[in-house]
């Protein structure tokens, strides 16, 4: 409600979508002091109305999208918000706002995951668990993009309908929501027995009881079966924060040459050094939201006034949500 002044670097933005993200609170408070309020809705797009005496990218009326920083004071369901230029990139006249904010972050995992650590290319095949989640949908997509083969699975059979939709088609969707199908075996008789070279997981099965009991984790895959369907000099991108991995998992690994990275899209924001690289990243992906020959279609819920923003939030934190939740202003 009352905004500080416009500092040198920072710009004014009035807000016109906000995507809500599942937020790990973990993390926050591990790399700050525990906050009893934690600011909402990181991915934003806006115009531009003010901007600081020493901001030299943008311009008052210019369209932005970004995603604000995880020490940000400020939350992105506002109206109007005060951001610093070197988190923001320029939005595509072509692109609508709800898509614009709605699409960053699932952009900038895709290319972390697919770009900065596997290095995908044509004539890989690249395994995406949970391909109907609004990231596997973008990882899909940029897959294919780069000419790689993709394999994708499905947790239920309005996921697999959907992915059996998408154009260009996947060359194979393995439904494991009846847990007649097995992953490993399903990848090896679709790689002839080689494997898959880029695995992108969204979790795997824990030993911890508890973890086990929920119906998402029956579906995950086991460690064993990662390793099991990856191929020679393959990289298993994980998301998985508490992976464990034993001896002979670890020989395994090293009999094949294979690489374990974990996929962790907050690198950008925890270290400047990388923040050319970032705002590049920022930009490719908005440029692919509007590019005629390659553009994401995003996995979007309809449009959430404001009013129901406390509830799509809860809905998000709770990892209920398979459309990505954007508020629209």
């Amino acid at each position: 409600e009352n905004l500080p002044p416009t500092r040198d670097n920072d710009v004014k933005i009035q807000v016109r979508a906000c995507a809500l993200s599942w937020m790990d609170t973990k993390l926050l408070s591990e790399i700050k002091l525990k906050k009893e309020l934690l600011p909402v809705g990181r991915e934003i797009s806006g115009v531009v109305l003010e901007v600081g005496r020493k901001v030299t990218f943008f311009q008052p009326d210019d369209e932005v999208v970004g995603i604000l920083p995880l020490d940000s004071e400020e939350s992105g369901v506002c109206e109007v918000i005060l951001v610093h230029e070197h988190y923001l990139v320029r939005k595509p006249e072509k692109v609508c706002w709800v898509e614009a904010a709605g699409t960053i972050r699932d952009g900038v995992r895709a290319y972390t995951a697919l770009h900065y650590l596997s290095q995908v290319s044509p004539g890989k095949t690249v395994l995406v668990m949970d391909g109907a989640s609004p990231f596997g949908t973008i990882a899909i997509q940029l897959a294919q993009h780069r000419g790689a083969k993709v394999i994708s699975t499905a947790y239920s059979l309005e996921d697999k309908q959907y992915l059996e939709r998408l154009r260009p088609p996947v060359a194979q969707v393995i439904d494991v929501s009846n847990g007649k199908l097995d992953v490993a075996e399903s990848c090896l008789e679709e790689t002839g027995g080689l494997g898959v070279d880029i695995v992108l997981d969204a979790g795997v099965k824990l030993y911890n009881a508890e973890d086990e009991s929920t119906s998402k984790s029956q579906l995950l895959p086991h460690k064993h079966d990662i390793i099991t369907l990856l191929g020679v000099g393959g990289h298993w991108i994980t998301t998985e924060k508490n992976l464990q991995l034993d001896p002979p998992d670890s020989y395994s690994l090293f009999l094949k040459g294979a690489t374990v990275s974990f996929l962790n899209d907050e690198i950008w924001n925890l270290s400047n050094i990388q923040q050319g690289k970032y705002l590049y990243i920022l930009l490719t992906v908005t440029l692919n939201t509007s590019d005629l020959l390659f553009h994401f279609r995003p996995q979007l819920d309809e449009p959430i006034p404001l009013y129901e923003a406390k509830v799509s939030m809860e809905i998000v934190q709770k990892n209920q949500a398979r459309k990505r939740q954007v508020i629209q202003f």
